[in-house]
């Protein structure tokens, strides 16, 4: 503070601050500031006076005041000016340090020195970037105490520091208690409703809606705000309504709002609308490019998302890092090893991306999706700061391209380098330890897991879940599940699975009837499920019921929930009601066809099932090698060895489907209970390969 900031306050807080010397009346900041030629003096001088100043907690006196309490790395406080103290408080700020700032603030409360709003403002900031909420009330009650409360400027930043540290209430008690229609504060908790996601989509647009009743002027910044939460949201009427306004409102060329449209009209599945308002775009920067690029990828249109990149480097414009970590995974998917190695050496070429260790877990996940595990494992070793996250890409690798034995080994040699797996390593290994049935490494890691908190995590306590149902352990899935707390469609229909596998028929009906009780309710996946279940139980009257919600809630005509449903009627001896629902599905494929076809067996309606496979052939309608397990099984069933060789030729030599274990072991079968004996050696020999 300087001496022309005090000419602004009240006669009694400048008397309070600097006490008049009684020789020549003149206040003591002279003498304060002279005083840090002698600190130690002055300090023990002052030492009674601090000694003496009330407790604010029980009316106790506080023990003497010594300058190590407060100021551990910085001067005494009564050697500088106020305007110094600010400073320090200020650099304790930048630093994250808190705790000394709020020192600081205390003993500046009890000598009733104020603080201004640029030092609050620096201590606001400060708890934004490492979210400390605590702290952050502890500054808004000094900012109450010395006056502040109704600083414009200082509202909006507590606005904004209750939003990006999760407490919307807080935020919302401190903008109602403004009076001012000013547009920040409205933008600050815009902001926070964009940061908290889908969930607090109704507040922003209660809050948009709101600002433009009362005739708040809007800026960029809050479409911005409202476009991000409508894309979030996949509000698309909402979206298109504030497409409008900014037409009419002049504000549609700014390119951060160019920017958001597409990126909202990309979520919510709208291609040509986002490459109209692309088109319409006269000066595309490179954030405008990767807007498109990350929509068409989000859309899995990867094709189209290599074209603009192409595009874009034709009109000048090279990949920045946010573009390549989008395009990288899109190669990958595509199996485009050759681009793969260009934009590899685009890297190396830019030599700041190439030191970038996200960018290097995208080339090694890139090559392993091509099945390049060499080129993968070549750029993992030549990375000198590898990381977890380019650890848990190479593990990655390795599960995509078979080798679970040594993804499973991954996990000890990260360790080993001075690595401790993730949240989103042990996501990645869990699955792998199902695939094996490697139970005593699954609960190595589930005790991992627990010892570094990673539990109550709904995504990886479902994966354990899983992993041990594979195992035959179900009563840990079950204890697992009891302790969740807080469940999810998938976790439920994970538990319903994994009774399904280990033959509890009827646990998995209890928890589904659970699941029907709770606030999730069965999607698809648990509806095709139950089904199943109702299939082996012959249980018509729940299935009807299922039936009934596939319905109600329009999944019907979903293909493996229609082919769950025609086998559940099939197996329970109403072979009408299965053809009824065949017929009901719009858009037949190999799975409804397949299932159609084993409803007819599992009635003994042989001739009629072996029909309807000349039906979908002639339909054009492919069939696979389940298809011709079940028409394999028919043919056993009804004693037709002449009709089995048939389709077994048709299998191998139309469709080109190399026949399993199961499909030889089926035909050698009925040739050999009809005596054709010479001709289940033929099959017996060609499938000797395999055994």
């Amino acid at each position: 503070m300087t001496m022309e900031s005090t000419q602004a306050l009240p006669l009694s807080l400048c008397i309070r601050i600097f006490p008049p010397n009684p020789i020549n009346n003149k206040p003591q900041f002279a003498k304060l500031t002279a005083s840090a030629k002698s600190p130690s003096i002055h300090f023990q001088r002052r030492k009674k006076h601090y000694s003496k100043i009330p407790s604010k907690s029980h009316g106790r006196i506080p023990k003497p005041f010594d300058e190590k309490d407060a100021f551990p790395s910085s001067l005494p406080l009564h050697s500088k000016n106020p305007y110094a103290v600010y400073k320090d408080i200020q650099r304790f700020a930048k630093q994250n340090k808190l705790k000394e700032a709020l020192a600081i603030l205390d003993y500046m409360e009890q000598e009733g020195i104020p603080v201004n709003a640029t030092t609050f403002n620096a201590l606001i900031a400060a708890c934004v970037r490492t979210k400390s909420l605590v702290e952050g009330k502890q500054v808004h009650a000094h900012i109450r105490i010395n006056g502040l409360e109704n600083n414009e400027f200082l509202r909006t930043k507590l606005v904004h520091m209750y939003t990006s540290c999760g407490s919307i209430e807080d935020a919302d008690k401190v903008f109602d208690e403004s009076s001012s229609t000013s547009v920040y504060p409205w933008n600050a908790l815009l902001r926070g409703g964009v940061i908290a996601g889908k969930k607090q989509y109704r507040d922003v647009l209660f809050n948009y809606l709101k600002m433009r009743e009362l005739g708040v002027e809007l800026n960029v910044y809050t479409f911005s705000c409202v476009i991000k939460s409508f894309a979030g949201a996949t509000a698309l009427n909402q979206g298109l309504k504030t497409h409008a306004l900014l037409i009419k409102n002049g504000f549609v060329d700014y390119s951060i709002l160019r920017t958001s449209l597409i990126d909202m009209y990309f979520k919510c599945g709208k291609i040509k609308l986002a490459r109209r308002v692309f088109e319409e775009t006269e000066e595309r920067d490179i954030v405008v490019w990767g807007a498109m690029i990350s929509g068409f990828a989000h859309n899995r249109l990867q094709m189209e998302a290599l074209d603009y990149v192409r595009w874009m480097i034709s009109e000048g414009i090279y990949p920045n890092s946010v573009v390549l970590t989008i395009i990288l995974p899109v190669i990958g998917d595509v199996s485009a090893p050759k681009l793969g190695r260009e934009v590899h050496a685009y890297v190396l070429k830019s030599k700041r991306y190439s030191e970038q260790a996200f960018i290097q877990s995208g080339l090694v996940d890139m090559y392993c999706k091509c099945g390049d595990m060499n080129s993968g494992r070549r750029v993992f070793y030549e990375t000198k700061g590898r990381n977890e996250i380019l650890w848990t890409a190479l593990m990655s690798g390795y599960v995509s391209n078979g080798r679970l034995e040594q993804a499973l080994r991954s996990i000890a040699w990260m360790q080993q380098e001075g690595f401790r797996p993730d949240v989103v390593t042990v996501a990645t290994v869990i699955p792998v330890c199902t695939q094996l049935k490697a139970l005593k490494q699954g609960k190595e890691i589930h005790a991992y897991a627990l010892k570094n908190w990673f539990l109550p995590n709904v995504s990886i306590t479902t994966s354990l879940m899983i992993m041990y149902s594979k195992c035959s352990v179900l009563q840990y899935s079950l204890k697992l599940f009891k302790g969740m707390e807080v469940r999810n469609v998938i976790s439920w229909t994970a538990m319903i699975d994994s009774c399904i596998k280990n033959g509890q028929l009827h646990d998995a009906l209890g928890v589904f009837r659970s699941m029907q009780l709770s606030k999730h309710r069965p999607d698809s996946v648990a509806m095709a499920r139950m089904l199943s279940v109702c299939s082996q139980l012959k249980a018509l009257k729940l299935g009807k019921e299922i039936h009934a919600q596939l319905l109600k809630k329009d999944l019907e005509s979903i293909p493996f929930v229609a082919a769950e449903n025609i086998k559940m009627y099939g197996m329970c001896g109403f072979v009408e009601s299965a053809k009824l629902v065949f017929d009901a599905v719009p858009v037949k494929g190999s799975v409804t066809w397949t299932a159609i076809i084993e409803a007819y067996g599992y009635n003994d309606l042989n001739k009629e099932a072996l029909g309807l496979f000349n039906k979908m052939r002639y339909g054009g309608f492919t069939p696979n090698h389940f298809t011709f397990r079940v028409l394999l099984s028919i043919c056993n069933q009804g004693g037709f060895p002449e009709e089995a060789c048939r389709i077994f030729t048709i299998m191998s030599r139309k469709y080109k489907i190399e026949a399993s274990e199961e499909h030889y072991s089926i035909i050698i079968e009925l040739l050999t209970r009809f005596d054709r004996i010479e001709e289940a050696q033929r099959f017996r020999k060609l499938s000797s390969p395999l055994s």
